[in-house]
């Protein structure tokens, strides 16, 4: 007798049964997290999760406070403080004062954060490229297909 999740699910691949094809996509997702990990560590400039993390939030939300950052992290004040402390010691996070409430201070990518950032975003896709060359191209066109199919389904935690 095989549980649910065993050996004979993940073999049966992406059929008619949506938890066989979870096990799968997970064991993926994992490969992808680890190659996305190793890509970003072998950037020029070494950053921790939390840290890239942060300059990608600064890179959608230009401008954002420290209580918006930590938000988006889902991390506490304090936290993103000696966070965005860290980042600005290393040059590429700046504060600045809000021009219109001078009690608020604004957050914002620098020069160099922007290029660290790029150089992660460059080594990711190469990494990722090269994966995607070891396979056969209808494979490629199935996952791209299953990529759109899994980004067109609305998120659980969407508001």
């Amino acid at each position: 007798m095989t549980l649910p999740g065993g050996a004979d699910d993940r073999a049966q691949g992406s059929g008619g049964e949506p938890r066989a094809g979870a096990h799968e996509i997970a064991d993926a997702v994992e490969r992808l997290a680890n190659l996305w990990s190793t890509a970003a560590q072998e950037a020029a400039v070494r950053l921790s999760p939390h840290q890239l993390r942060a300059l990608r939030a600064l890179e959608t939300a230009p401008e954002v406070n420290l209580t918006g950052l930590s938000e988006r992290l889902d991390i506490g004040l304090p936290t993103a403080s000696r966070l965005c402390d860290r980042l600005e010691a290393a040059g590429m996070l700046e504060r600045s004062l809000h021009p219109h409430n001078r009690r608020e201070v604004q957050l914002s990518l620098t020069g160099h954060g922007r290029m660290v950032l790029n150089d992660v975003a460059r080594r990711r896709a190469e990494a990722l490229a090269a994966v995607l060359a070891a396979m056969a191209p209808a494979e490629r066109s199935a996952l791209v297909r299953g990529m759109r199919a899994l980004l067109s389904v609305p998120s659980a935690d969407a508001p």
